[in-house]
């Protein structure tokens, strides 16, 4: 009656928080999708501007996907900073604002696949991202929103309510689960600065960095969300982010054939 049952495995008897136990267990893993290009399309700085950046940068990627594997992800934008900014006013907890802001991301997935249906664009829906392959296979260009689903279990931030996990994170999340060969950020600025550009002209565009030294910088403020960098760190197939300037043309191309452009943040 004492006895434990157990099933016969290599984590027999484990408690699976050993931390000797992370050292046993690694190896390569099954890569998904391993021609993939996670392209994400910032809401703040691409899709607010409307169809003046929106069109031409959307008919680059369209182009882009007859002849390379893509999938695109959007972010929020200003209504996502609206929505959290009455949450947080109204007390609103972090996983709350989590499920509210991901909501907004999801309404620019359905504008993009419809802006995309020329080349193919197919709505996809979180829990079907391993539908990806098919629909790969299929010709499709898949778009999908990026807010993470962790909604209500969002995890709190250290400080303040603002969830820590957003669409730059789910688009980085989801390259590493797909096993991506990239994970390319499409924003309004030529890349990572040393200071904001438009507050200090004479900023410099840093074109390649480590996590490491990023975070040793530690920047008052990033064009990327400070998490993916904690979580690029303990990525197995994604080593780099890259952003690009999305307001100007061919960057992104560029970007998907690793040529030198925007800037390279690096394990």
């Amino acid at each position: 009656m004492n006895s434990r049952h157990e099933i016969e495995s290599h984590l027999k008897g484990e408690t699976l928080v050993r931390k000797g136990l992370k050292h046993r267990h690694t190896g390569d893993t099954l890569r998904l999708v391993p021609e993939l290009n996670v392209v994400k399309i910032g809401g703040h700085g691409i899709i607010d501007y409307g169809s003046q950046v929106v069109l031409p940068l959307l008919e680059e990627i369209g182009e882009l996907s007859r002849e390379n594997q893509i999938m695109v992800v959007t972010g929020g934008g200003v209504r996502v900073r609206h929505i959290l900014d009455i949450g947080i006013d109204l007390g609103m907890p972090t996983g709350v604002l989590a499920e509210l802001a991901g909501k907004i991301s999801e309404q620019n997935a359905e504008i993009v696949t419809l802006l995309l249906s020329k080349w193919g664009g197919s709505r996809v829906k979180t829990g079907d991202l391993l539908d990806l392959p098919t629909m790969l296979h299929l010709k499709l260009l898949p778009v999908i929103h990026g807010t993470p689903p962790y909604g209500l279990y969002e995890h709190p931030p250290e400080t303040g309510l603002i969830p820590p996990h957003r669409t730059d994170t789910g688009a980085l999340l989801m390259a590493e689960v797909l096993g991506a060969k990239s994970c390319i950020l499409v924003k309004n600025v030529d890349g990572l600065f040393t200071e904001d550009p438009r507050i200090n002209p004479d900023a410099e565009l840093i074109e390649d960095i480590t996590v490491d030294e990023l975070i040793k910088l530690d920047m008052e403020d990033l064009v990327l969300e400070r998490k993916m960098l904690y979580l690029l760190r303990d990525m197995t197939n994604v080593k780099e982010i890259r952003i690009v300037n999305g307001h100007k043309r061919g960057t992104v191309g560029m970007a998907i054939r690793k040529e030198k452009v925007g800037t390279v943040i690096r394990v």
